[in-house]
């Protein structure tokens, strides 16, 4: 490389931190070895420097971050100095700019060819895979197509994939046979693009047993096809239905399910709502407790180690033999300190509600959130006989009628059936929903003995103002409704998908209260697993929201056969 011409005017010396800046250490090496060489020697190496970082800032020469580190390549390519030779000391003493981080991608990118039930599963799957490729077979739009008539749930995610669909290929400067790039309809996520099937694709090695006019086969040697033509990229199969997987595996091709809609993989990870202080808590936090009383409650600020574990709203127990236990909820959380309040035991006969009093920690720390009106959202979850609609129930019976906080409770729940429908329900809305309410008829048998001293003309009238004040109404109306000042039960809220469950929510009004109660091990909804249920997804989201709380019920309290078959059967 020729030098550059000679300076005009002598440069003035460089300072000697300068020398240690820049990045390479082979010139970091050659500085140190030749410090006594002439001002020459630098002038005609660096711009040779200079030179080399500039093809790589502009992408003409490998990685400019991974060589470098991190360099302001507009620092090195903008900046005009007057003098050349103060130009290549100037461009070496730059002190690198961080540049803005790009996410890595986990891996060599891949292509997802997507089943039909995929998409009517949940129509924004097309921008849920990253950097990554995606390819819709011919016979998918065709299915799309056959599906995306009535009012069913299937059928609106068939349209609406339809239209995300038209959308992409709407867009100015699509080019199918070059693939649609996924982030052009705003979705910025995806950085892959969307291949349509253009031509006909042939496998070379299905099997002859395999009926060549089903949809599923149609699909596989599509799959095969594109793992044939795009070696070595994997071509991932990504379906709902296990029986296409288990083919697909029985051929060598990869598949996955489509697992976006899990919020989560383990239920073991789930958020319950309680958490065990370790027996050494006293010891690690008590020299730094402060301690107040304010009325029947006492407030505890803590700081230490396990103040980043804890949550809003989240209760906390300390239990160990021979000293004094403690039962307090979070209520504030402000850097590396939190305050607890303690609890209301409504385990003793005196704080009843509505003649109920809680039997288990687990049932103290629930009532405790169906009584705070600050909490405006609870989540119950528990086995089978663990009390979560009769706790409901009789906490909203005081609030409604006792303290006339809300104005009516309204029940409803998902109506899935156990085992074959039985047919149309004559009557009103609400005489169809009876047949599905046998658990709020049996806790109000519980709740309406609770009286002993009214004799059978009194309970007769206390079950007529109990019944006027709840409201049976069916999930299927509830689209553009809105509850003010009302207490809201959501009973087998597990057979809830995540949009279900935000339809059913955001009805909530100024002053209403949503409890929503279901046991995730008895799911009916086809296709809805513990991982994906909106009950799930709402305990996971509202987590650490100061006006909302969760507890798991661990111990059941209906009967000892109750319990006993909920372990062994």
């Amino acid at each position: 490389m020729p030098l550059p011409p000679a300076p005009s005017k002598r440069a003035a010396m460089l300072p000697p931190e300068a020398f240690d800046a820049p990045a390479r250490s082979s010139h970091k090496a050659t500085r140190k070895t030749e410090a006594p060489a002439a001002d020459e020697a630098l002038v005609a190496e660096r711009p040779q420097v200079l030179d080399d970082l500039t093809a790589r800032g502009l992408g003409v020469g490998g990685d400019l971050q991974e060589e470098y580190g991190e360099v302001d390549t507009e620092t090195l390519v903008d900046e005009e100095p007057a003098a050349p030779a103060a130009k290549g000391r100037k461009k070496e003493v730059t002190v690198p700019a961080p540049l803005p981080k790009k996410k890595k991608a986990s891996g060599p990118k891949k292509m997802f060819v997507l089943d039909t039930n995929v998409l009517m599963h949940d129509p924004m799957s097309l921008f849920r895979f990253d950097e990554h490729d995606i390819f819709l077979p011919m016979v998918v739009l065709e299915e799309l197509d056959g599906h995306k008539k009535g009012t069913t749930e299937v059928a609106r995610n068939a349209r609406q994939a339809s239209r995300s669909l038209d959308a992409l290929a709407g867009t100015q400067g699509a080019d199918i046979a070059h693939g649609l790039r996924l982030d052009t309809t705003g979705h910025k996520e995806a950085g892959g693009c969307l291949f349509f099937q253009t031509m006909p694709l042939s496998p070379s090695g299905l099997p002859m047993g395999l009926p060549p006019g089903k949809a599923d086969n149609q699909i596989l040697s599509v799959v095969q096809a594109l793992q044939e033509k795009h070696a070595p990229m994997q071509v991932v199969l990504v379906s709902k239905d296990i029986n296409m997987r288990v083919k697909a595996r029985a051929l060598g091709l990869v598949t996955e399910d489509y697992k976006n809609d899990k919020t989560l993989d383990d239920l073991d990870l789930m958020y319950s709502g309680s958490l065990a202080l370790p027996p050494d808590f006293w010891a690690k936090h008590g020299k730094t407790v402060e301690s107040w009383q304010q009325g029947v409650h006492t407030f505890y600020r803590i700081s230490g180690p396990i103040v980043p574990a804890l949550f809003i709203n989240q209760f906390v127990y300390f239990e160990a033999p021979g000293e004094p236990s403690l039962y307090a909820r979070v209520i504030e959380i402000r850097g590396k300190t939190a305050v607890l309040k303690t609890l209301k035991d409504y385990g003793h006969l005196k704080n009843a509600v509505w003649g109920v009093t809680t039997r288990n920690r687990e049932q103290n720390f629930a009532m405790n959130l169906l009584m705070d009106p600050e909490v405006d959202f609870v989540t119950l979850t528990g086995t089978a006989g663990t009390g979560k609609t009769l706790m409901a129930l009789a906490a909203g019976l005081t609030q409604v009628l006792d303290e006339r906080r809300y104005t009516e409770i309204i029940m409803t729940r998902a109506t899935v059936s156990v085992g074959e429908d039985i047919g149309f329900l004559p009557g009103t809305e609400e005489e169809k929903m009876g047949p599905w309410m046998g658990a709020l008829d049996d806790n109000l048998e519980v709740l309406g003995k609770t009286d002993g001293g009214a004799g059978e003309w009194g309970r007769a009238a206390t079950n007529e103002l109990i019944r006027s004040k709840i409201k049976i109404k069916s999930m299927n109306f509830m689209r553009g409704r809105t509850f003010l000042n009302k207490y809201v039960i959501l009973d087998e809220a597990q057979n809830l998908t995540p949009k279900q469950m935000k339809t059913l929510v955001t009805r909530a009004g100024p002053g209403s209260k949503i409890i929503c109660m279901g046991n995730l091990a008895q799911i009916d909804t086809p296709y809805l697993t513990e991982g994906s249920s909106g009950l799930t997804f709402a305990v996971d989201k509202f987590k650490g929201w100061p006006h909302s709380g969760h507890i798991t019920l661990a111990r059941g309290e209906r009967s000892r056969l109750a319990d006993f078959a909920s372990e062994v059967l």
